[in-house]
């Protein structure tokens, strides 16, 4: 009798903990068919949806884009799955505007894979996530979850913490950003794109 009231109690405990979770208060910002929501770039070739995924492939001249949600962010947690298509991947997403960077795919810089890294003009990647080549999978999908608090930006790769950094020039408030870098040849998708405000 103990022991199932102990179950019981434990029961709760756990039910108020996920409650109070912030991946309990996550809400969609991709409804998986439209980019509704999204501030589609003009005279748009490279962002399509459908079918659950979110897809992006650079043009013929190799533009770059940057797919921004409508919405503008304090602090959040924003968490996206991805998948590496062709070509050298080198995406990201932004965080509240377009220098503040977190890293998904090869650097073109650094000509290496620097996921879940933050990216800052003028600092290049003053941080890098620690792990991820035993963790990235480069033929499947993968979670990403970024946090952003004030300055201070973690990121978790499928589920492990890779990275904390504190940003001296973060901004406050701005749209959160889904990237296709310039001059590459390349496409990748996300899905589940979701975003919890904190």
């Amino acid at each position: 009798m103990r022991s199932k009231s102990l179950i019981l109690v434990m029961s709760f405990i756990l039910a108020g903990i996920l409650v109070d979770s912030p991946a309990q208060k996550m809400k969609k910002v991709f409804n998986g068919k439209t980019l509704d929501g999204w501030a589609v770039p003009e005279n748009n070739i490279w962002w399509s949806a459908g079918k659950g995924i979110l897809s992006v492939k650079n043009g013929p001249d190799k533009k770059g884009s940057v797919l921004w949600t409508e919405k503008q962010y304090k602090d959040f947690v924003v968490q996206t799955d991805f998948r590496f298509g062709g070509g050298t991947v080198d995406s990201g997403i932004f965080l509240r505007n377009d220098k503040q960077q977190i890293q998904i795919g090869i650097s073109g810089s650094l000509k290496r894979d620097m996921t879940g890294s933050p990216y800052i003009p003028g600092k290049g990647y003053p941080v890098e996530a620690e792990g991820v080549k035993e963790l990235l999978k480069t033929d499947g999908w993968n979670t990403m979850k970024v946090e952003a608090k004030g300055n201070v930006y973690t990121v978790w790769l499928n589920g492990q913490k890779v990275m904390t950094y504190t940003s001296e020039n973060a901004i406050e408030q701005g749209p959160i950003g889904l990237q296709l870098h310039p001059k590459n040849e390349m496409s990748i998708d996300f899905r589940n794109i979701k975003v919890a405000e904190i």
